[in-house]
């Protein structure tokens, strides 16, 4: 009985810290009860996804458009992956940032009500399997434009610069005219737009789009050049329309595409994606170029997301060929040596 009442007490204070937050900061987003919640899904109907997150639902707003509602699972930190969403997305407005409409707090209730995105995330248009999405080259990088003046807007264009730390196809949603909006914010850190290098106390993020100073402390500090790394892995996935890491292909020299691709650029063949036009081969061959400037190992040889948008919006043959990426630190003492055998 006793350890009910303790487990209550420090439950309550949690989402007492979280009302307690949103209420001081003035935060523009609506706030739902549970039952209007459950009303506007009705009774969690239709869901549209689920990850390590919670679930979520299609609902519709009593004014008439559609929405779509995350109801996060079990929160870590007293709450502070829910603060960190309404934080920093609850106080910012752009195109290619996804809009948060209103949140919900109750008991251990939380949900966050965002703008309804009728095409879906990223992933399932570039990697569908069965080919029956089809998105073109031209679409696919306007999408990549779009992204990165997203990610510019979290660096530079707040009044707090905004490290999303979670940039990957599945984070990408799109409207109904394609336009992309970057979403998921549980992950993001707020810092001041004059700090260079950020102090963290674990590393965030996916596995295949994290940044390497997160895992190697000896190659540079943490900063807003983690999210450019990611955009970069996201960027060639994106030019490639597959993963990054496949282990099904044919030859082994093409398991992992950027150092596969970036060979072939280098002895300028031709880039052997499927059935290319000249003008599609020109759009992907400036895609791959600016991803290879962005995955580079060192945080201090990546591009800033303001100069990654303007090469993406410039001409091909203002671009120059950046160092072959390494994936570890070790790599970088080897890279004139050659080994007949591994």
């Amino acid at each position: 009985m006793i350890f009910m009442c303790k487990w209550r007490k420090r439950h309550a204070s949690t989402y007492e810290n979280i009302e307690n937050y949103l209420e001081q900061n003035h935060l523009v987003p609506i706030k739902y009860s549970h039952k209007e919640i459950k009303n506007m899904t009705e009774d969690y109907k239709e869901k549209l996804g689920e990850g390590g997150f919670g679930s979520v639902f299609k609902a519709k707003l009593r004014s008439g458009p559609s929405v779509a509602i995350k109801m996060l699972g079990k929160s870590k930190g007293n709450g502070q992956d829910f603060i960190n969403e309404v934080a920093t997305i609850g106080r910012i407005h752009h195109q290619n940032v996804v809009q948060l409409i209103g949140f919900c707090v109750s008991g251990s209730k939380r949900a966050l009500v965002y703008e309804f995105m009728p095409n879906g995330s990223l992933d399932k248009l570039i990697f569908s399997r069965d080919g029956s999405i089809h998105l073109s080259y031209e679409k696919i990088y306007n999408i990549s434009v779009g992204v990165a003046r997203g990610i510019a807007y979290l660096h530079h264009g707040c009044e707090m610069q905004i490290l999303h730390f979670d940039i990957k196809p599945h984070n990408i949603l799109l409207d109904e005219n394609f336009i992309p909006k970057i979403s998921d914010f549980g992950l993001a850190k707020l810092y001041p737009i004059n700090n260079s290098i950020v102090t963290m106390t674990a590393a965030r993020g996916t596995i295949g789009y994290m940044a390497p100073e997160l895992f190697y402390n000896n190659i540079g500090g943490i900063s807003h050049k983690a999210d450019v790394y990611s955009f970069g892995m996201l960027l060639m996935e994106m030019a490639s329309k597959r993963k990054n890491l496949n282990l099904h292909v044919e030859h082994s020299s093409q398991l992992y595409f950027p150092l596969w691709i970036y060979n072939h650029i280098g002895e300028e063949r031709d880039i052997d994606i499927n059935d290319l036009t000249e003008e599609e081969k020109i759009i992907v061959k400036k895609m791959i170029i600016v991803a290879l400037w962005c995955i580079q190992l060192k945080p201090s040889d990546r591009l800033s997301i303001n100069r990654v948008v303007k090469m993406l919006e410039g001409d091909i043959e203002d671009l120059e060929i950046p160092p072959k990426p390494t994936l570890f630190p070790d790599e970088m003492g080897l890279e004139d040596q050659t080994t007949s055998s591994i």
